[in-house]
């Protein structure tokens, strides 16, 4: 007999059964908890990019695999927090975030800031640190939420890897065509040709 009594219910009921948190997911877990209690020092700490302090190491500690990831995430998460009220556990890849940046004139692909910043980070063999301090920090001064701070660790833990192919993701997150908002009209219109007999 296979999965719990409670498992069962919720199958039955048409949930999905629970799953464990990734490492990824668990440091986002914690930064955000950092920003909850107003620990101001640990996020300090995180800023600091070249110091081995307490804080980065324990970042590392959520997956030992892939400590430096893991604690260059930790650092974007307190530069984008810097002095922030609230955590954001951010949404969508950082190729869907950098779509954000911009004004009112134009975002994204639109922006020609935004554009020639995704160009240099998705030209890049390496994880293009540099460039994506550059793209948490305009986010932040956009004041457009960040990217999911847990895809974005699995993102750069797997920069290299040619068959992910992480960069040229990315790219088309960034240039995907603007959702298009449903004309009213035309789904009522499809609606009363689809109902009528």
């Amino acid at each position: 007999m296979t999965g719990t009594t409670g498992e069962k219910k919720r199958a039955a009921a048409g949930v999905e059964p629970r799953r464990d948190p990734t490492p990824s997911e668990h440091l986002t877990d914690w930064l955000l908890s950092l920003v909850r209690s107003r620990d101001w020092g640990k996020l300090a700490e995180l800023r600091r990019p070249n110091l081995s302090k307490n804080a980065h190491i324990q970042a590392g500690w959520f997956d030992p695999r892939r400590r430096e990831v893991f604690e260059q995430v930790a650092f974007f998460f307190a530069l984008y927090h810097r002095g922030a009220a609230e955590a954001s556990k951010g949404y969508g890849s950082l190729g869907t975030a950098t779509r954000r940046i911009g004004n009112s004139i134009g975002r994204g692909p639109d922006d020609p800031g935004a554009s020639r910043l995704m160009d240099r980070i998705v030209a890049s063999r390496r994880p293009p640190l540099r460039h994506l301090q550059h793209a948490i920090e305009r986010l932040r001064s956009c004041g457009e939420p960040p990217p999911s701070w847990a895809r974005l660790a699995d993102d750069l833990a797997r920069w290299t890897d040619r068959e992910a192919r992480i960069g040229y993701r990315w790219a088309v997150d960034f240039h995907a065509p603007p959702k298009a908002a449903k004309n009213k009209k035309t789904t009522e219109t499809t609606t009363t040709k689809g109902t009528a007999t």
